[in-house]
């Protein structure tokens, strides 16, 4: 059976000492009850700091090492001062403001930096003292974000995963941070990397393609021939839990006595941590809006407003307790009465038994923060509700609200759309309360903890086996050897090369990826040898074409195959065109230009391209996906071929590809050694064309009918520069 290492700042049991007993107090948080169920599929072994400094607890560290074993823990042991810099300090005063968009609170020092990249190090030397060979290493949280590639610096091809359980900034917010490209690479050392919303992975791949340059084809990154997944995973709760827990006695016991105390009135709950992550205050000012804007509602609404002591030595928090009591000083002065308090104020720690009463009896749930991962507190709430009435408010910056769509969905800094929720929420019919709330307990019933659980450790291991097919097809020093002793050997040699993508890297204009000394170097030098019979096979112009390379003895196909030029001869094209249709398809082009601030038009003698390169990439995604669904039937009817390359939509002629062009020289002669080398779909026709002993080679990873890849332009000139030689 497998091993899963699943690593995180605390373990779920927590070490206390008082009057030097040790006493080991389990976890009540959804990851370890999510994470449990794997036992049954995987052995597992935890790994995290117990709670205790190294230094109170020199003479019981093997002691406790030995106690938490018994629980398939194993325990990091970290000091005192590196522990108040690392977690108080680099963790909770620069990335947990940051990642949450308070970018005013955001501190940052090399001093808690490098506590942070000491204490990612302790971690990763344990992992790496423990670890076999076949064991699933899951990272979890902010913690821990250069830990990653600090394993897989130690272990090569161990798995690796990483979740993140807090939102991903936008790439413009990330950037602020100093350290930003550590942070990245050390994420980027897992070989899938988990978030709750697909917003949040995609600020990511943005990040990663800003920062480091990183381009992804279908949220995969290809670092140093290592395919990294990047996809988003909505953790859910143990809803049987949750829906169990109303029948038992105490919990029915507790319900009486609140509904005794509230009598008639309507109950709304709000449970949070004190952070001001949560937007309580916002959520006071609203509920003081709603008292006062509808007063009919006075004494007849309970707000029953929770709130845990959160990192209480941290100024910000203090100035947040202050402003929260005010606030519920004001309000409960304003409206009270002898007989009415309008919030019922807790500021403490409630545990299992004692929340879910208060779920049970919540009316409505005001589940509001300015900013959150997900918000488990929104998905308790629905499961508790088995009558499934109830209605719940929930703000739009919660990573919940992207699977519980059919809550009160608000604005949590719009004080007046939030009043007006919750007199929404007050005046629900129950059917309509039944129909929303229906819909979302079977989800989150089927979607729970350890169904999300078990879902990452899945996307996982195909990840690894992707990874493995796409090194199956990898250009090995021994497979190059081969490429090269062959060529060698044969004498009549066909070389099919593209060029963006392939001999050059993309850039942002393509007007300027003019060729460059070194690949001109090497293009003459395999003209120059009288065996060899080259081809550029490019989707560039004809007369682009000839200017770069319009004075070398070699063949050339332009535009995907439109134009063919053999050596010293005139360009031909390879059948007859006709381009009246432009008019049409331009126009439907200059829209897409006029709604896409950064795309443009490239106009060539038989066909339209739509480039969209230096666009936001998420937007330029969208409006490809809208124009090809838009050009689609007009294509059909105008026989034209719609193709998409690297961050264009080329428009043109059907029955015209590049592997149509080769076929002329493939069909001409006979060759004793073929060699065609491309990076994108249109590429393809052109391994299709070839037989089947020659060396196709795809540039990147994905896809393809080669039968090599290499990762880089890059590696495609030093692949020519070994052949230039033979």
């Amino acid at each position: 059976m497998k091993r899963i290492l699943v690593i995180s700042n605390r373990l779920p049991l927590t070490v206390t000492k008082r009057e030097n007993k040790l006493r080991f107090h389990p976890s009540v948080g959804g990851l370890a009850t999510g994470l449990s169920s794997l036992a049954r599929s995987y052995d597992n072994i935890w790994i995290g700091w117990p709670g205790l400094a190294l230094e109170r607890i020199v003479e019981e560290r093997k002691l406790i090492t030995r106690k938490l074993k018994q629980k398939n823990c194993h325990p990091v042991f970290i000091k005192q001062t590196d522990m108040e810099n690392y977690y108080y300090g680099f963790c909770n005063r620069t990335i947990w403001p940051l990642f949450h968009y308070f970018t005013q609170y955001s501190m940052y020092s090399r001093k808690t930096w490098n506590s942070y990249l000491k204490v990612n190090q302790i971690f990763c030397s344990e992992i790496v003292r423990i670890a076999k060979p076949d064991d699933i290493i899951w990272v979890h949280d902010y913690h821990l974000m250069l830990l990653p590639t600090l394993i897989r610096k130690k272990i090569p091809h161990a798995t690796i995963g990483f979740f993140l359980h807090i939102p991903f900034p936008s790439s413009e917010v990330f950037r602020i941070l100093p350290p930003r490209k550590e942070i990245v690479r050390g994420i980027l050392g897992a070989d899938l990397i988990g978030f709750h919303t697909y917003d949040y992975a995609h600020h990511f791949i943005e990040t990663t393609r800003r920062l480091l340059g990183y381009e992804h084809s279908k949220a995969q990154i290809n670092i140093d021939n290592r395919l990294v997944k990047i996809d988003a995973f909505p953790m859910g709760i143990d809803f049987d839990a949750f829906n169990r827990a109303g029948d038992d006695s105490n919990v029915q016991r507790e319900i009486k006595k609140i509904r005794k105390r509230v009598g008639e009135r309507k109950i709304i709950i709000s449970i949070d941590r004190l952070d001001y992550t949560k937007g309580i205050a916002q959520r006071l000012e609203a509920f003081d809006h709603f008292l006062e804007t509808n007063p009919n509602y006075r004494g007849k609404v309970t707000l029953i407003l929770v709130a845990v002591p959160s990192r209480t030595g941290v100024e910000q928090y203090s100035i947040l307790k202050r402003e929260v009591d005010e606030l519920i000083s004001r309000i409960n002065g304003r409206y009270g009465t002898i007989g009415w308090i309008p919030i019922w104020y807790l500021y403490r720690f409630l545990s299992f038994k004692n929340l879910v009463p208060l779920y049970n009896v919540g009316d409505v749930a005001l589940v509001t923060p300015m900013r959150d991962g997900m918000n488990l507190i929104a998905k308790e709430y629905l499961a508790t509700k088995k009558d499934k009435k109830g209605v719940l408010i929930l703000s739009e910056m919660a990573g919940a609200s992207k699977v519980l769509g059919e809550a009160i969905i608000v604005n949590p800094n719009n004080k007046e759309e939030m009043g007006a929720a919750i007199r929404t929420a007050l005046q629900m019919p129950e059917s309509e309360q039944i129909r929303r709330n229906d819909v979302m307990r079977k989800r989150l019933k089927r979607y729970d903890v350890e169904r999300w659980a078990h879902d990452f450790i899945d996307v996982l291991s195909r990840t690894k086996q992707k990874q493995s097919e796409v090194i199956s097809k990898n250009l090995t020093p021994s497979i190059l050897r081969t490429i090269i002793n062959d060529c060698r050997a044969r004498k009549r040699r066909l070389l099919l090369l593209d060029y963006d993508g392939t001999l050059v890297p993309f850039v942002s204009e393509p007007s300027k990826a003019a060729p460059d000394t070194e690949i001109l170097k090497v293009i003459r030098r395999l003209c120059a040898k009288t065996k060899n019979t080259v081809i550029i096979v490019s989707g560039r112009d004809r007369q682009t074409l000839d200017r770069w390379f319009g004075k070398l003895k070699l063949g050339m196909i332009a535009e995907h195959g439109v134009w063919y030029k053999e050596e010293s001869a005139n360009w031909k094209m390879l059948k007859q065109l006709k381009s009246d249709w432009k008019e049409q398809i331009r126009q439907i082009l200059e829209l897409q230009v006029d709604r896409t601030p950064g795309s443009r038009i490239e106009e060539k003698e038989f066909s339209l391209v739509w480039h969209y390169r230096k666009t936001d990439e998420r937007l330029g995604e969208r409006r490809a996906s809208d124009l090809k669904e838009r050009l689609i039937d007009i294509a059909t009817q105008m026989n034209l071929s719609i193709l998409e390359g690297s961050k264009v939509v080329e428009v043109k002629n059907s029955g015209v590809n590049k592997g149509t062009a080769v076929r002329r020289w493939l069909d001409k002669q006979e060759h004793d050694f073929i060699l065609a080398i491309g990076d994108d779909w249109t590429d393809e026709d052109t391994f299709e064309a070839v037989t089947e002993s020659a060396y196709s080679i795809k540039v990147g990873i994905g896809f393809t009918k080669a039968r090599y890849t290499i990762p880089s332009p890059g590696d495609a000139r030093d692949l020519l520069k070994e052949i230039a030689k033979c």
